[in-house]
Formats: C-alpha cells, sequence, structure tokens
C-alpha cells in the first residue's frame, strides 16, 4: 500500500534523504523512527506527493505519486506536522470546507463529516473556533481532514509531538481504532509510541535507511533497550 523505491532528495550538495526504499502492507501500522533532522518529514513529503523525488519512485496503493498524485490522494490521507488548520473556523466548518474542496457529493457529506468527527472524538468542541482549542484538540481536527474521504492509507508525521501524557494517550486511542481498519506510516522520535502501537519498524538517520523490521528485533539490537538499540544505529547523528 506503501512504496519507496530509491527514494532521493538533494538540495544542491545536501541530501536530505538518500536512496530510501522500503513498504508497508495492507492492514499494517509501521512506526518511522529517526533523530530530529534525519529525513523523515522529507520522505513523507515525497511519498504523499507533496514534493518531487531527486531520484527514486513513490507509490501509494500502487498509484505513482508524480504521475498519478490525484488518483493516488483520493486512496491517501496525510497528516503533515503542522497540520492545515484554520485558527477561525470551527471544526465543523472546516470538514464542511474540505468535504467541498475533495469533490464528495452532497448527499455524502454530512456522513463523512459524522464519521471524521466520531472517530476523532470531536463531539464536545465542533462548534467551538479552532484557535481556542487545546493542542491536543487541534491534532485531532487535523486528523479528521486526513480521515474525512475515508482513505485506505494515512501518512502521519508526529502526531503526538508537543502534546501532554493525556492527550497522547487520547490520540493513540484514535490511532488504534484507526489501526483496525487503515494502512499506516506513522513518524516519530518517541519511542513509546513504537512500543504502543506498531506492527514493525522502519529507522533513518541522516537520509539513509538504518533499520527495517520487527519491534523486538530491534530491542535486541540495543541488548533488550529500545533507547540503546536507537542511539546505536543513530549515533552518527548524536556523536
Amino acid at each position: 500500500m506503501i512504496e519507496a523505491i530509491g527514494l532521493s532528495k538533494f538540495y544542491g550538495p545536501f541530501a536530505a534523504a538518500r536512496e530510501v526504499s522500503f513498504s508497508v502492507s495492507e492492514g499494517e501500522l509501521v512506526a518511522f523512527l529517526g533523530p530530529n533532522g534525519a529525513g523523515k518529514s522529507t520522505t513523507m513529503k515525497m511519498l504523499t506527493g507533496y514534493i518531487a523525488a531527486s531520484e527514486g519512485e513513490a507509490r501509494i496503493a500502487g498509484h505513482n505519486m508524480m504521475e498519478d498524485r490525484i488518483a493516488g490522494s483520493r486512496r491517501l490521507g496525510y497528516l503533515p506536522e503542522n497540520g492545515p488548520l484554520y485558527p477561525e473556523m470551527t471544526p465543523m466548518s472546516m470538514l464542511d470546507f474540505f468535504a467541498e474542496a475533495r469533490g464528495i457529493p452532497t448527499a455524502k457529506k454530512r456522513d463523512h463529516i459524522d464519521r471524521a468527527i466520531d472517530l476523532c472524538d470531536l463531539s464536545s468542541v465542533v462548534h467551538k473556533p479552532i484557535s481556542k482549542l487545546s493542542k491536543g484538540f487541534k491534532q485531532r481536527v487535523g486528523m479528521s481532514q486526513a480521515l474525512l474521504h475515508d482513505p485506505d492509507v494515512l501518512i502521519l508525521d508526529e502526531p503526538t509531538a508537543g502534546l501532554d501524557p493525556n492527550q497522547i494517550r487520547g490520540v493513540r486511542d484514535t490511532m488504534r481504532r484507526l489501526a483496525e481498519t487503515k494502512t499506516i506510516l506513522l513518524s516519530t522520535h518517541i519511542l513509546q509510541e513504537v512500543e504502543a502501537m506498531a506492527n514493525r519498524v522502519v529507522m533513518i538517520n541522516e537520509g539513509r535507511l538504518v533499520y527495517e523490521g520487527d519491534v523486538e528485533t530491534l530491542r535486541q539490537k540495543g541488548n533488550g533497550d529500545l533507547d540503546e538499540a536507537f542511539n546505536t544505529l543513530t549515533h552518527a547523528n548524536t556523536a
């Protein structure tokens, strides 16, 4: 459902990502790990077609995201690190706007909006200005727009960054529910996210793939400790 095939992104002589290849199968929730500046967001933007790869190919549900982006986007929900929120709108008015932008038929629009509100547990704040919501609720509003068209694939960039423990719990609960029916690539540098939710891990460091596999095998690389495994595989970035 998600394929990165030799993805590279160059800015002059600087490589933000270099020859990154991995795949996510239907029904998986895969954690995309790496320290800050490792190239996670750049890789995700290439996967979504938001930026063009310098080399390689990105596919969503079989669609090449440079050649057939519109068809691929119909299967994809994307939450960037700083989600597309309009502070003067309410969640309800914003979802109505996105439903129009996505061309959801009028007869089906309310069903799509209600479903997104329910999945993200927004019923208590749907008529409040987004500017007045907590960061946790803002993250849920951002996630609701990614879910509005009922995509098969979700790409979520740091969805719990900056949240307090209660807010993190709420977002995790939402993602667990979504993982029952969606294929998810979840970018994070928080190892608790991996233990709490992921079926598998992809890790990059300094723009290169350094690990792809299950959580337990990753743990063994740190003598049973995920923190140690993370440090070992990303040491060049932190030395």
